[in-house]
């Protein structure tokens, strides 16, 4: 599963992410630097940005003195690197990485507490899906890595084979010895639908132990927020629906969100088109096949990393039923869209999603 592509414009307590749109971020100062603005409670606004896990990463936050920011900052930005170096699946040298070049079919393995947190995270909503999300997709994931950079469908002998390496219940934790086996020679796991909300999670955690609360993470198309800013009930997020008909046409509605997680998914952009039949980067791991039904998926829930890993798993559930029992399952909000094939727009949304929506006509003052 490759990284959601999403887009999060943060401006003045508000942010802004396009369902349909493009990955970028637009932020009005330049990279490293910081913007204070002097508010209620005698709290200064603060915004830094660095590239974290290959993508930008915002943090908006306020705290009462511009060393105070800085500490807080830095802590969030050592912790998304140190994410990355645990669970990245391009770094030959992570601890991910490792751990499928050198586990030995059904031999446990010891793991850091982070990567066990994921990966028992990841199982639960393996089960819950029965397979729509899949960790161990690693294999299969890089066949079609390849195919999108040479334009051309996978092999599909290659993909038969790597297919067979694929399946959450060859993925075995020991919650006491906090170990992993492998059952299969030549697993390759792919975190790539649920690292990104965890860094953000343990980020915002690691502020909050310099007493900076009144935080929002945007971390590529996840998005973390703390308390929000003061004098406000929320953070506001703006999100931008590209019309199923005529991508230059578009709705927003605002979000209004704190103390949980946000995340899109979305193949605008990474899919392989191949004699008129398009597939997104995001695989499904039944299949082993791009999903072929243009999606968009905004989660909210408790934590980014369900966050993440749900849109994951909701860009791949196409049973209406099911997805609305697995997002109640999990006290999480949804709205998902789909295109046909004659440009025709299907949503599907939980009715605590449009609770969320804050009224078009409600004034708010940028701060």
């Amino acid at each position: 599963m490759d990284e959601h592509q999403s887009c999060w414009i943060l401006w003045v307590g508000v942010a802004t992410v396009s369902l349909f749109g493009s990955q970028f971020v637009n932020i009005p100062d330049a990279y490293g630097q910081e913007q204070a603005t002097t508010v209620a409670e005698q709290l200064d606004r603060y915004e830094f940005l660095q590239i974290r896990m290959g993508i930008p990463v915002t943090l908006t936050l306020y705290a009462p003195s511009r060393d105070a920011a800085n500490v807080a900052s830095t802590a969030a930005f050592d912790r998304f690197r140190e994410i990355d170096r645990i669970m990245s699946d391009y770094d030959p040298d992570s601890e991910l990485m490792q751990l499928c070049q050198f586990a030995q079919p059904d031999e446990p393995v010891s793991i850091s507490d982070d990567l066990f947190e994921v990966l028992s995270a990841a199982q639960q909503l393996s089960r819950k899906t029965q397979g729509a999300f899949d960790v161990t997709i690693g294999p299969v994931g890089r066949l079609w890595r390849l195919a999108r950079r040479k334009e051309e469908l996978p092999d599909f002998d290659r993909l038969a084979e790597a297919r067979d390496r694929v399946g959450y219940q060859s993925l075995v934790l020991d919650p006491n010895q906090r170990t992993v086996t492998l059952r299969k020679e030549g697993m390759q796991l792919d975190l790539g639908g649920i690292a990104k909300g965890y860094a953000a999670d343990v980020a915002l955690e690691s502020m909050k132990q310099y007493g900076v609360t009144r935080v929002l993470i945007d971390a590529g198309g996840d998005l973390v927020a703390g308390d929000p800013p003061p004098g406000r009930e929320f953070w506001r997020v703006e999100v931008e629906q590209r019309d199923a008909s005529d991508q230059e046409e578009s709705t927003r509605m605002i979000l209004k969100v704190k103390n949980c997680g946000v995340a899109t998914s979305g193949d605008t952009y990474q899919y392989l088109e191949i004699d008129g039949k398009r597939y997104s980067h995001l695989v499904n791991p039944k299949t082993g096949l791009g999903v072929t039904v243009p999606a968009s998926v905004t989660v909210v829930a408790s934590t980014g990393m369900e966050a993440d890993s749900l849109a994951s798993a909701l860009s791949v559930l196409r049973d209406r039923k099911s997805i609305e029992q697995l997002c109640r399952d999990s006290n999480a909000e949804f709205l998902k869209v789909e295109l046909g094939e004659d440009g025709t727009r299907k949503e599907i949304a939980s009715s605590g999603f449009f609770e969320r929506i804050a009224d078009s006509n409600e004034e708010y003052e940028e701060e």
